[in-house]
């Protein structure tokens, strides 16, 4: 996890800078701020016009008595392309705009919920059937118990 987080925040801002400088040695300093500018504009009015769109789908399929959990997982894709588009440099809007596109958010949405089947199928980290113990921990069975009429056994004495 700790790897994860420096690849994040250290990284991918010096591929940035690398991604801009080379731009601006190509374009002109100029026009990299406009590319910069116009993918983020772009971005965001594509992002609101997704966001509406899953909303609204959202909203038909809990009047429709069915979970939407396909349209908040899209909804949720857009708004991390949207804080993707907020954040300055090429590399973040590309994946950002990657993430607008409903083709491409809905191969991601395939993989998440194939993921999801099987990490549920395997036991996941709730403990279900199948979930490996840690090595020397007893297996723990949850049961109840209601007394009935013919159970005698609370009137036993010790």
């Amino acid at each position: 996890m700790m790897f994860r987080l420096v690849l994040l925040f250290v990284l991918l801002p010096l591929a940035e800078l690398a991604l801009l400088m080379y731009v601006h040695s190509r374009i002109g300093l100029l026009w990299t701020i406009a590319l910069v500018l116009g993918t983020a504009i772009a971005g965001a009015a594509l992002a609101k016009h997704q966001g509406l769109r899953a909303w609204r789908r959202m909203r038909e399929e809990v009047a429709g008595h069915r979970l939407p959990g396909g349209a908040l997982l899209d909804g949720f894709l857009i708004l991390v392309a949207g804080v993707l588009l907020i954040t300055p440099g090429l590399l973040t809007d590309a994946l950002g705009l990657t993430l607008l596109f409903p083709p491409t958010r809905n191969r991601i949405k395939r993989r998440f919920w194939m993921a999801l089947r099987s990490h549920a199928e395997a036991g996941g980290p709730s403990g279900g059937p199948g979930a490996a113990r840690p090595a020397g921990e007893p297996e723990v069975i949850d049961t109840e118990f209601t007394p009935t009429a013919t159970d005698d056994s609370s009137e036993r004495k010790p």
